[in-house]
Formats: C-alpha cells, structure tokens, sequence
C-alpha cells in the first residue's frame, strides 16, 4: 500500500484561475473563501533528507591526531584530554599557530593539563605517577573547561584500543562523556 503525503498551497484567486492542474491535484474553497489547492505525492516520489545536528565521533590515531595541531590556516584544532578528543577551534587565540597553549594540541595532552605544564615530557597521556591533586585538578578542567566549552569530535585510538590494537574490553562507549546510543545509529 502506498503511503500519501498531502501538500497544501494556498493560492491568490487569480493565480488559480491562470493555473492549470492534473487530475490528482483539487481546488477546494476554504472557509474563508480562500482556494486551497491539495495536491497528494507519493512517498516515493518525495525524498527526505536528514542533518544530524550532532557530527558523529570517530576514533583518531596519534597520527590523524597531529593533522589538527593548528599550524595549518583553515584547519580544526583538535586537542584530547584523557582520551577524548575535542575541537578548540573556536579558542584558536589559545590553541593556534603561535599561541602560548598551541603545543598542547594535535595529541593527547592529558598529563600537561593535570600537572597545568607546557614542559614538552607532560605532553603525553600518561598519568603515572600524578599526585591526587594533579587528578583532581585534571577532572576539574576536564569537566568545568574542555566538556563545557569545546565539542567532542571522537576519541583517541589508545583510550579504546590496547598497545596491541586488541579491544580494550574496559572500554564502555555509553560511560564516555556526551556519547548518546541514538546518535551512534
């Protein structure tokens, strides 16, 4: 059975009359002595088209990741912070070519932002041997800057999979920040 979409178009009475209709299409009179043309279209004949508002996250390895490093005019800024990857563009005064925190960005700069260090050997995502205040310093930025401010545009490779590319089975994509199971399908 076929599905019918009905259009309603609201016409000038004289546009009507200079208007010529096929044998689907209907002049009715409205109550307001206004003509109103109904026309059905199939649903076959009609082709929707659907925008995800949100862009869909992807898994970035260091590799891909050192591409957004803001050296290049017209480019993302991506920046990942435990493991997510963010998009800081919009505070390229920051994070851009030449900016004091442009060395934190196109890689997992999650030991630089605990420890609040641009000292190049911070510029890594290993937490070892962070102290609880270097950790709870973390999460505060993490959560009260980067997730308020930036979009998430994926994840880093390391934070889903292991050295050996096998699955990190600890890895729970509905745990991770803004990740939601209807935009994912």
């Amino acid at each position: 059975m076929r599905e019918l979409l009905s259009c309603i178009f609201f016409f000038q009475r004289q546009s009507i009359e200079q208007t010529s209709f096929s044998n689907r299409d209907a002049i009715m009179e409205s109550p307001q002595s206004r003509p109103v043309l109904l026309q059905e279209t199939s649903f076959d004949d009609v082709k929707l088209k659907h925008k995800s508002v949100v862009k869909p996250v992807r898994l970035f390895t260091e590799e891909e990741l050192e591409k957004y490093n803001g050296q290049e005019e017209g480019q993302p800024i991506y920046m990942a912070v435990k493991g997510v990857v963010f998009d800081v563009t919009k505070g390229k005064e920051f994070y851009g070519k030449n900016a004091p925190y442009n060395v934190l960005v196109g890689k997992d700069s999650t030991r630089a932002v605990a420890k609040m260090s641009l000292d190049p050997e911070d510029l890594t995502h290993d937490t070892t041997g962070l102290t609880d205040a270097d950790l709870q310093s973390l999460d505060s930025v993490f959560s009260g800057t980067y997730k308020a401010k930036y979009p998430i545009v994926g994840y880093t490779s390391r934070r889903m999979l292991n050295e050996d590319g096998s699955p990190n089975k600890g890895f729970q994509p509905e745990d991770q920040p803004n990740f939601s199971i209807r935009d994912e399908f």
